[in-house]
């Protein structure tokens, strides 16, 4: 895909509202539910989304983090949640950025393998679990960035920032892209 700038775009709001192919959850490894995103995903969506999760855990015992993995969008204006583990923020020594880029990369594999066109995704590990904000946003964009350079279609990424601050970043993030 040429100019993956193009298909990439940052708003401030509810990402339970947005109406895309997928939203992406920022979820914990027993996908339970809980708070923040992960718990205002569940809530909106009902209890199918949280069904399918226990299903995944009965299946696979959990989702490390790195990983994904995708359920119905239950009552969600989205057709599917992809649910991606991100680290814990640890002080930066422990893998915390690779297996952030993983659960980004993750979620895109999904993505692309059920031929989804639109993708939401929230500011994985920047809330409970800690991750630097600003590092995070770096990871994230270029991760989104490098994936949709060599996808065969295009799709398109919506960053939906709950907080000024990531908003800020990532709207920054990307005016540095140009």
């Amino acid at each position: 895909m040429t100019n993956p700038e193009n298909y990439i775009k940052v708003i401030k709001g509810d990402i339970t509202k947005i109406k895309v192919d997928a939203i992406v959850n920022a979820a914990n490894t027993h996908l339970a539910g809980g708070g923040g995103v992960d718990g205002a995903i569940h809530k909106a969506g009902g209890k199918t989304i949280l069904e399918e999760c226990r299903e995944i855990i009965k299946r696979d015992g959990c989702c490390i983090p790195g990983n994904a993995v995708i359920t119905n969008a239950g009552d969600l204006p989205a057709k599917y949640v992809i649910h991606a583990v991100g680290p814990v923020w640890q002080g930066g020594n422990s893998g915390e950025k690779t297996l952030l880029e993983s659960a980004y990369l993750s979620s895109l594999r999904i993505a692309e393998k059920h031929g989804l066109k639109s993708v939401s995704f929230p500011n994985i590990s920047t809330g409970v679990y800690s991750f630097p904000k600003e590092q995070a946003a770096v990871i994230a964009i270029n991760t989104v960035k490098r994936f949709l350079e060599n996808l065969d279609f295009e799709m398109n990424i919506i960053f939906v920032c709950f907080d000024d601050l990531n908003y800020s970043l990532y709207i920054r993030m990307l005016e540095l892209m140009d």
